[in-house]
This record gives structure tokens, C-alpha cells and sequence, in this order.
């Protein structure tokens, strides 16, 4: 017979069954939490599976559009419409005059609106009334006065309308004589017309892709209507070397599957053969007036010859057609090989992956007239210094043309200080732009950058532009910074032209370079920093952008402009005074080398300025507890120098200067003169030329 457990015995039993209970439960919660893990994880990595495999996916859809948009490039280009001279006139109108404000008469008194208030007695009634008259008499002559000066505004804002629609619609009309001009040169069949318009009708084209050369060599043949032309077309790399990506998981890596290179080549042949076709039917489209009889083009590509090394022009396509005879085809539904090889009787090269040739037909060299070039390498480069100055504005032009935007050169004459009318059609940033060149072998002066700005205010243009085969001064670029202006310089200009297909150089090969100051590139603070400079590094509170410079002085005269160290000059000739990145905490450095600076000087003057393009509307008010940090090259502090807080209503600052003791060392003097003109406003003090 068994008993039950009683007292203690029972307790500790019960205690065992809990603590029991409790360990199963943490064992139970443990295992639960391991599963959301192990689920969690697996998750994840479904997920990153998922999220590799998509974009493997993608990829892959990216490279069948981009062989399909390869695949359609001439059926595309067909469907655009063709080049005209009147797509890019414009048309004689301008925004009609909106006074706002000024429209709405101001508003009379009514003496409705002035009844007598109160007066029990006829003496206080009397007063009530003459007092309610001398408030309508009050307010009706300050209606008066208002509305004579609203009609005095609205006259004069009606005179500036005036005086800008005219100016607007002169605009108007010498740019619409340009393109009249430029025509009936066409009409005349003028050789130098042909190809100026032809070749806008290539550049203006919009169905070729972005990473398609547009480069063009060519010449008119008056008498045979012939225009002949060396065209840049593609590289093999236009054609993806992949088929397609997938994701391969145990990797966790993407793998491409290559293309085959037979499918490759035949593609690419395919590409280079709708290229031609499509120059072909955009000439052909283009002429309005019947002055190609026939077209002469050859196809090449830009690359180093596998038989001899040198970088030069592969011819890998040519064909010559007749206007009568491409017109009856339906370039929309052919092969486009079997129609260049066998229906225009062309040469395609068979292997233009490896380079294979053909050998081109008519060039534009043997037409006997000017050859205008835009492909780098096909003639000598001309020399820029001397170019006709007419061909020079035509040269600029095309290089508008060929950053894709229009431009035509303006009439010799009456030309309102425009030598060159572009239009940017990029959608916010672009509009309106008027150029000058100035083909100078001297600095340009600063008087050619301010007529350049009242030229684009007058046009009511959104930029201007100075090109020029020289350089510019610190003061042409104080007075352009925070403007409308851009400034490209000789090297500048050629740089622009290289990567543009175009040519140009400046001077002689080898040797005669221009005699111009050009700005030095930004210093690398590295050993080629002399052992004994210092750095001078300045912080300030406050978030205003500000461009420091310095000025190498004889007492309170620089040097000369190129010792003006700023944002577009990062160092002097000498190489003693230099603009370096700033490490924190300084926002701006200056590296300085006293005993390296000219016996002549005897003050070297820090200066601040507001960034016009970053803080317009800014001024030095948010410039405080300002220092100047003077380090040696290993970075050590060696002292400390307080500077005087900015302003409102001040935009530019003398920081302080170091002046020459006549024992040679340098003592730092506070500054603290302040300049509501800017940078501008401050360096003519210093003798730097801005007007």
C-alpha cells in the first residue's frame, strides 16, 4: 500500500517539477529562437539570391537592348524628319509686354466711403463733417500722387520693353539672315556653303546614338553635284562582347556568357553598313534644292593599323550613290548589307573586327576645293594664329555644332559684337548664347570681357562666350566670376577641339608656342614643394563659401597680374606662393615660401571673398571668430593669428598682410578692410585691372 508524500519531501518534489517545467520552457524558447534565425537567414539569403539573380536579369535585358537598338538604328533614323534650313530659323516674335502690377489703376476714394461719425449737437456734426472731408481729401490726393507715379512706372517699364523686344527681334533677324545667307550659298551650289550645310544637316541629326562618332571630312564638287566625304564610324566595342549574365549562387557571383564572335562580327558588319546607309539617306533628305547629284562616302575608323603600328584612319566601308538611285530604295525593309554590297555596289570589309580594309573611293582631298575637316588626323592640323579670321569663326562654329548645338556665324559686319549665335537645346541650363573669338596672341584685356557682359545683356542672351587662341588675365576672371560668362582659353580651345573631332594648334609643332600666361594647374602638395615654405590655413564659423586668395604686393600694388593668387591662377610663375587643398580644420590654405617671394615685394596680402556662385546673396556677416593657422611642413602648429570679423553689407575682406622688415623678416599686420564690390572691388585696389 502506498502512501502519499507529505511535508517537505512534497515541497521539494514541487520545486523539482518547476524548475523542470522552467528549463523545458527556456529549452523550448531557445529552439524557437534558433529557427527564427535559421528562417530569418534563409530569408536573407533568398532575398540576396532574389535581388543577384534580378540584376543579373536586368543586365541581361540591357545587352538585348542594346544589340536591338543596334539592330534598329537605320529603321529609327528613316522615321526622323529631314534636316531643313527652316527648322532652325526663328520666328519673328517675342514675349509680349506684361506690366503686372503696373496694369491696375490704383484705386480712388469714394466720398461714400467718408461719412460723418457721431455729433449730437450741429456744432459737433459740423466738425464730424469737415473731418470726414479732410480724410477724403487726404487720402484722395495720396491716390493721385500714387497713380501719377504708376503711370510714371509704366511708361518706363514700357520704354525697356521697347528697347529690349527691338533688340530681341534684331537678334531674330540677323540670325534668320544668316541661315537666308547660308542658303542661297547652297542654291548657288558654292562649294564652302555645301558642306557647311550638309555637314549641320549630319551634326543636327538626333538618331544617332551618344557614343557614335560624328566626325566628317568633305569636300563639294561643284561640277559633277558630287559631294564626297570621309565619315568616322563606329569601334567594334559598340557591339557588347557579352550575350547575356546569370547569377551563379554557390559563387555568389555574376558569370557573362559570351557573345559568339561570329555572331559578333556579323552584327558589327551589320551596324557599319546601316551607318552608311543612314549618312546617305539623311544627305539625300537633306537637299531641299536639288544640289546633290551624287554622294561619295567613305567609312573609316579611328585606330592603330595592325600592320604597322601607327594610329591612323581604316577604311572599313565605302559607296558611291546617286540620288536618282537611293531614293527608289526602302532602306526601312532591306538587308542592309546585301544593299550597300550589292545594291549600291559598295565594299564592306569582311573581317572589320581584325582591321581588314577596303580600299576607299573619291576622297574629299582629290575634290581640289577647301576640305572642311572635322576628324582628327585626316589633313595637318591648321595652325589657329594663322587662320583667316573668317575661318576662324566658321572653326568655333562647327565646334559648337559638334557639342551638339546649333550655331551659325554672323554676318562680317553689323554683327552687334557677335561673332557666332548658339542655341543649347538642353532642357533647363540651355538657351541662347553669343560668342566672340579673339584670335590675339597677348593676353586678352579685361575691357573685352565687359563688353563681352553688355553684349549679353543687350541680346538677352543666357550666356556669352570668349574664345580666344590666347589666355586671360586675374582680372578677366574676377569680373566673369559670379556672371554668365565663360572664358576658354588657346589650350583650352584646343583641347575642346581634339575631343570634338575638330583640329587645331597653336603655333608650330615642336616649338614657337604662344607667348601667353596660361593658369597653372592646381599644386600637388607633395615633394615638389620646396624644403622651406610654410602654410598658412584659415577657419572661420559660419557655412559661407569663400575663396581666399593672396596678393604678392610693393606696398599696396601687386606685382602684376600673376601674382594674384586666386580660384583661376593656383600659383605664382615663381612658384613661391600657392593655393592648396585645406585640411581640417581649415577651410582654405595658402602655401607661402618668404624667402622664395621677389626682392621687390614687401607685402603679401590674404584676402577672403564671397563665392558668388555658391552664396549669392551672402555677405560676410556669418564670418566670425575667424584665425589664420601658420604651420610648418610636417603640419606643426607654430602660432596663431586672429582675424577681424566680416560685416553685412560687406562681400570681400582684407584678411591681414606680412611686411617686410628691413632685416628681412616678415611681421603680420591686422587687416580688416571690407569691400561692398566683391572680389572685383577689392584687387583694383591692389592695381589688378577689372574695368
Amino acid at each position: 500500500m502506498s502512501r502519499r508524500s507529505t511535508g517537505s519531501v512534497g515541497i521539494w518534489a514541487e520545486m523539482q517539477r518547476q524548475q523542470q517545467r522552467q528549463s523545458q520552457a527556456v529549452v523550448r524558447q531557445r529552439r524557437q529562437e534558433e529557427q527564427q534565425a535559421r528562417a530569418y537567414q534563409r530569408r536573407a539569403q533568398q532575398n540576396h539570391r532574389e535581388y543577384r539573380q534580378a540584376e543579373a536579369q536586368r543586365r541581361t535585358e540591357e545587352l538585348d537592348a542594346q544589340v536591338a537598338s543596334l539592330q534598329a538604328l537605320l529603321a529609327v533614323g528613316c522615321q526622323a524628319p529631314a534636316f531643313t534650313p527652316a527648322a532652325i530659323m526663328r520666328v519673328e516674335e517675342v514675349q509680349p509686354f506684361s506690366p503686372g502690377s503696373l496694369a491696375h489703376p490704383v484705386p480712388m476714394p469714394s466720398p461714400d466711403q467718408y461719412q460723418a461719425q457721431g455729433g449730437w449737437t450741429a456744432s459737433r456734426r459740423a466738425q464730424a463733417q469737415a473731418e470726414a472731408r479732410a480724410r477724403f481729401e487726404r487720402d484722395w490726393q495720396a491716390a493721385q500722387a500714387a497713380e501719377i507715379q504708376r503711370q510714371h512706372q509704366l511708361a518706363a517699364s514700357q520704354r525697356e520693353y521697347e528697347q529690349w523686344a527691338g533688340a530681341q527681334l534684331a537678334e531674330i533677324r540677323r540670325h534668320n539672315a544668316g541661315i537666308r545667307e547660308a542658303t542661297e550659298g547652297v542654291r548657288r551650289r558654292d562649294p564652302g556653303a555645301v558642306v557647311e550645310y550638309f555637314s549641320a544637316a549630319l551634326y543636327a541629326s538626333g538618331t544617332w546614338p551618344e557614343d557614335f562618332p560624328r566626325q566628317i571630312s568633305a569636300a563639294y564638287d561643284a561640277a559633277a553635284r558630287q559631294l564626297v566625304l570621309d565619315w568616322e564610324l563606329p569601334g567594334y566595342g559598340v557591339v557588347p562582347e557579352a550575350k547575356s549574365v546569370r547569377y551563379v549562387s554557390s559563387l555568389d557571383q555574376d558569370k557573362e556568357t559570351p557573345r559568339p564572335a561570329g555572331q559578333r562580327r556579323a552584327l558589327y558588319r551589320e551596324v557599319l553598313a546601316q551607318c552608311v546607309l543612314l549618312v546617305l539617306h539623311e544627305l539625300f533628305a537633306a537637299d531641299q534644292l536639288g544640289t546633290l547629284e551624287s554622294v561619295s562616302l567613305n567609312g573609316f575608323v579611328d585606330e592603330h593599323d595592325p600592320t604597322t603600328g601607327q594610329r591612323g584612319h581604316i577604311f572599313l566601308a565605302t559607296a558611291m550613290a546617286s540620288a536618282s538611285s537611293f531614293r527608289e530604295l526602302h532602306l526601312a525593309q532591306v538587308d542592309a548589307v546585301s544593299c550597300l554590297a550589292d545594291g549600291l555596289r559598295g565594299q564592306l570589309s569582311a573581317r572589320p573586327d581584325q582591321l581588314t580594309p577596303v580600299r576607299p573611293s573619291r576622297r574629299p582631298r582629290d575634290v581640289g576645293n577647301r576640305v572642311v575637316a572635322h576628324g582628327s588626323g585626316t589633313d595637318e592640323e591648321p595652325d589657329l594664329f594663322a587662320m583667316d579670321p573668317a575661318a576662324f569663326e566658321d572653326l568655333v562654329a562647327d565646334l559648337f555644332r559638334a557639342m551638339g548645338m546649333r550655331a551659325v556665324t554672323t554676318q562680317r559686319s553689323n554683327d552687334g559684337g557677335v561673332d557666332v549665335n548658339a542655341h543649347d537645346p538642353t532642357p533647363i541650363r540651355g538657351g541662347k548664347i553669343v560668342v566672340q573669338v579673339k584670335r590675339y596672341r597677348n593676353t586678352v584685356p579685361p575691357t573685352a570681357v565687359r563688353d563681352l557682359y553688355g553684349t549679353v545683356q543687350d541680346a538677352g542672351a543666357n550666356k556669352g562666350v570668349l574664345v580666344t587662341t590666347s589666355a586671360f588675365g586675374p582680372g578677366s576672371h574676377t569680373f566673369a566670376n559670379g556672371k554668365p560668362l565663360e572664358l576658354i582659353s588657346g589650350t583650352e580651345l584646343v583641347d575642346l577641339l581634339h575631343r570634338h573631332g575638330l583640329k587645331g594648334r597653336l603655333g608650330e609643332r615642336g616649338g614657337g608656342t604662344p607667348t601667353t600666361t596660361q593658369p597653372a594647374a592646381p599644386p600637388v602638395p607633395d615633394t615638389q614643394l620646396p624644403a622651406d615654405y610654410n602654410i598658412l590655413g584659415m577657419s572661420w564659423t559660419g557655412s559661407v563659401a569663400l575663396d581666399v586668395c593672396a596678393l604678392v604686393c610693393h606696398g599696396n600694388r601687386v606685382l602684376s597680374d600673376d601674382h594674384f593668387v586666386f580660384f583661376n591662377n593656383h600659383q605664382t610663375p615663381d612658384g613661391a606662393v600657392r593655393a592648396l587643398p585645406a585640411a581640417a580644420p581649415d577651410k582654405a590654405a595658402i602655401c607661402v615660401t618668404f624667402d622664395g617671394l621677389p626682392e621687390t615685394a614687401d607685402r603679401f596680402v590674404l584676402v577672403a571673398a564671397i563665392d558668388p556662385e555658391v552664396n549669392p546673396d551672402a555677405d560676410l556677416s556669418g564670418f566670425t571668430d575667424a584665425c589664420i593657422r601658420l604651420l610648418d611642413p610636417g603640419m606643426t602648429e607654430l602660432g596663431r593669428l586672429d582675424v577681424s570679423d566680416g560685416r553685412p553689407g560687406e562681400t570681400a575682406l582684407v584678411l591681414g598682410s606680412f611686411r617686410r622688415r628691413s632685416n628681412g623678416d616678415w611681421d603680420f599686420v591686422l587687416g580688416g578692410k571690407g569691400y561692398g564690390g566683391g572680389l572685383e572691388q577689392l584687387v583694383q585696389d591692389y592695381g589688378i585691372d577689372v574695368e
